[in-house]
Protein backbone atom coordinates (compact mmCIF):
# COMPACT_ATOMS: atom_id res chain seq x y z
CA UNK A 1 0.00 0.00 0.00
CA UNK A 2 1.38 3.36 -0.97
CA UNK A 3 1.06 6.50 1.11
CA UNK A 4 -1.34 9.00 -0.46
CA UNK A 5 -0.65 12.73 -0.45
CA UNK A 6 -3.40 13.35 2.12
CA UNK A 7 -1.92 10.78 4.52
CA UNK A 8 1.63 12.04 3.96
CA UNK A 9 0.75 15.61 4.87
CA UNK A 10 -0.97 14.53 8.10
CA UNK A 11 1.80 12.25 9.36
CA UNK A 12 4.83 13.34 11.35
CA UNK A 13 7.99 13.46 9.26
CA UNK A 14 11.48 12.49 10.33
CA UNK A 15 14.53 13.51 8.31
CA UNK A 16 16.53 10.39 9.15
CA UNK A 17 15.72 6.79 9.91
CA UNK A 18 17.59 7.13 13.21
CA UNK A 19 15.23 9.92 14.34
CA UNK A 20 12.24 7.76 13.48
CA UNK A 21 13.67 4.76 15.38
CA UNK A 22 14.20 6.96 18.45
CA UNK A 23 10.47 7.70 18.47
CA UNK A 24 9.64 4.00 17.90
CA UNK A 25 11.66 2.97 20.95
CA UNK A 26 9.66 5.36 23.15
CA UNK A 27 6.24 4.36 21.82
CA UNK A 28 3.67 2.30 23.73
CA UNK A 29 2.58 0.42 20.59
CA UNK A 30 4.50 -1.51 17.94
CA UNK A 31 5.61 0.86 15.18
CA UNK A 32 8.12 0.80 12.37
CA UNK A 33 9.55 3.57 10.21
CA UNK A 34 9.35 3.63 6.43
CA UNK A 35 10.61 5.98 3.76
CA UNK A 36 7.80 7.83 2.00
CA UNK A 37 7.88 7.80 -1.79
CA UNK A 38 6.22 11.24 -1.88
CA UNK A 39 8.21 13.39 0.55
CA UNK A 40 11.33 11.14 0.73
CA UNK A 41 11.34 11.46 4.53
CA UNK A 42 10.41 8.86 7.15
CA UNK A 43 6.97 8.23 8.64
CA UNK A 44 5.84 5.68 11.23
CA UNK A 45 3.29 2.92 10.72
CA UNK A 46 1.85 0.09 12.76
CA UNK A 47 0.93 -1.90 9.63
CA UNK A 48 3.01 -4.92 8.74
CA UNK A 49 0.72 -7.02 6.52
CA UNK A 50 2.31 -7.54 3.12
CA UNK A 51 5.34 -5.40 3.91
CA UNK A 52 8.99 -6.36 3.82
CA UNK A 53 10.23 -5.89 7.35
CA UNK A 54 13.75 -4.69 8.00
CA UNK A 55 15.63 -5.59 11.17
CA UNK A 56 15.30 -2.95 13.90
CA UNK A 57 17.84 -0.14 14.01
CA UNK A 58 20.62 -0.81 16.51
CA UNK A 59 22.70 1.93 18.10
Amino acid sequence: MRTTLGICTRKARYATEEEAWAVVHGADIVLRPYRCALCRQYHLTSRTKGMRLRPPYRE
